[in-house]
């Protein structure tokens, strides 16, 4: 029986529409580089700023230059955030029926901590989680396991009664990595054969169905 629900954000809860894009892109321009098509951008979404820009980048950059542009990303999101996320259908009714049956519900997201409770109070969803980890509470970024294995740990949960549920390849990866079961979610995801590829326990199609999961 599933007890614990770890859930990843952005296009698992709620959709952020283009901000994501349009954000990263600007910093991309801002700091003179060639700006990355929307379709890299996306494939890249699910893990932190500090790993994709290096991906995405043409050149070779320093440290301190990625993080120069991850800051001016996270900027000009938080700018445009907020009227830009939505719940995706479903999502209210979801928590509400797992908080009903006495489930313990988390966030691990490659958002910082501060930008993932800025949305949850945002969507009104914030009374169903018990924390929320971000990219900045953990030492190694996802698909490595760092933020499920602290919660599981801080909480003294199983991880057989665990599963984690994300949109992307990586939230997939990091549940498997942490040895707990694995969700793939298709209402927002970008790659949805990338989710199957990883054999995940479950792939749903609609919100609905994580309350009947096993």
């Amino acid at each position: 029986m599933i007890k614990n629900y770890f859930f990843d954000f952005d296009k698992t809860l709620a959709s952020t529409g283009d901000v994501s894009v349009t954000a990263m892109k600007l910093a991309f321009q801002n700091a003179g580089l060639a700006v990355p098509p929307t379709d890299v951008i996306l494939n890249y979404m699910g893990i932190p700023a500090e790993i994709s820009v290096k991906e995405m980048a043409e050149e070779s950059l320093s440290d301190q230059r990625v993080q120069a542009i991850c800051n001016d990303f996270r900027t000009i999101y938080a700018r445009d955030e907020l009227k830009s996320t939505i719940l995706y259908p479903g999502i209210a009714k979801m928590l509400a029926a797992l908080e009903a049956q006495g489930k313990y519900l988390f966030i691990v997201s490659s958002k910082q901590t501060d930008a993932v409770k800025r949305n949850l109070q945002h969507l009104g969803i914030q009374k169903y989680f018990l924390e929320a980890i971000g990219c900045d509470l953990v030492k190694h970024y996802k698909p490595a396991p760092d933020g499920i294995l602290i919660l599981l740990d801080r909480y003294h949960l199983s991880k057989d009664d665990s599963v984690m549920i994300g949109d992307a390849k990586y939230d997939l990866q990091m549940g498997q990595a942490a040895g707990v079961k694995t969700c793939g979610v298709t209402w927002g995801a970008f790659d949805v054969p990338s989710l199957q590829r990883e054999h995940p326990t479950y792939l749903l199609d609609e919100p609905a169905k994580l309350v009947t999961i096993k």
